[in-house]
């Protein structure tokens, strides 16, 4: 009760006259402050805040702003909050990167989840491409005797037709696999026959499979920001996506093995413990978690 109060004093009464106070006394907005202290995924998240919390209806708009506009947005932005360009060069340079990491974000989101959406196709050539590449990748010296078959669960499928276990993450999960066994052969090799441990075994597709419904999740909840705010300087796009579900499969390999489950029916206890630890190192303003061999 007390909080909620004090959410709504401060964004309806004291936010503002605090503002007003720190602008007459150095002369400068609440994003040129921001500018001037912060860097890097804080300085973006609060510049995120500002915009998003402003009354101004310019500034608020510009959190929903398209790549191709941003640098009009911010001529807008510096004709509402009277910031002369001469007298602060670098705020068109600042803005324009946060701007672009901003609306990247939202824009990664949906392309992650338009091929999400995309069920996989047995009758589509492209996709049944795909899967036999995993196939390669994972078993180079060993023939896939036929489409559907018993042989997939060397691979960590659970049916005959992997193409029954890709519904949950459609498509999404098939290019997780096989960007992960193309990028990082040597590891996904590792990581397969280490899944085959005759105690502390898994089935390899089907965790990243699961894995990629956890980067997914986190992308959309939106715990992914510091993250990639870090990461790049621009515009996040579906190669940071898939290099960030990379760190996700080696990582949760050296958990399992480390945590040592009395049995794989525990998966779930476990799953949800590595995501509570992931979720825990993406609070970090400073986080930024690559795949280092």
């Amino acid at each position: 009760m007390f909080i909620s109060l004090w959410d709504f004093f401060y964004g309806h009464f004291f936010r503002f006259w605090m503002k007003w106070l720190l602008r007459q006394m150095t002369g400068k907005c609440e994003l040129q402050r921001i500018f001037d202290t912060y860097v890097g995924a804080q300085r973006t998240h609060r510049i995120e805040n500002s915009l998003m919390y402003s009354k101004n209806k310019v500034l608020q708009k510009a959190t929903l702003v398209v790549q191709s506009e941003v640098d009009k947005c911010i001529e807008d932005i510096m004709r509402e909050k009277n910031i002369n360009p001469e007298k602060d060069v670098s705020f068109k340079i600042c803005m324009k990167a946060c701007l672009l990491q901003i609306s990247g974000y939202r824009q990664l989101y949906l392309d992650v989840e338009s091929v999400r959406k995309k069920t996989y196709d047995s009758d589509n050539l492209q996709h049944e491409k795909l899967l036999l590449k995993l196939w390669n990748l994972l078993m180079p010296t060993k023939k896939l005797k036929a489409r559907i078959s018993k042989q997939w669960a060397d691979i960590g499928f659970q049916g005959d037709d992997p193409k029954t276990d890709f519904r949950g993450m459609g498509i999404l999960g098939l290019i997780n696999l096989v960007y992960f066994s193309e990028n990082y052969t040597r590891e996904a090799h590792q990581i397969l026959s280490r899944s085959n441990h005759p105690k502390l075994g898994y089935s390899y597709a089907i965790v990243g499979i699961n894995l990629t419904e956890m980067a997914y999740s986190l992308l959309k909840s939106e715990a992914l920001k510091f993250h990639l705010y870090n990461l790049v300087p621009g515009v996040p796009t579906m190669e940071h996506f898939h290099q960030f579900y990379c760190y996700l499969v080696y990582e949760f390999d050296k958990f399992w093995f480390e945590e040592k489950p009395e049995s794989i029916m525990y998966f779930n206890i476990y799953r949800e413990k590595f995501h509570e630890k992931i979720k825990g190192l993406l609070l970090d303003y400073n986080v930024s978690l690559t795949l280092k061999i």
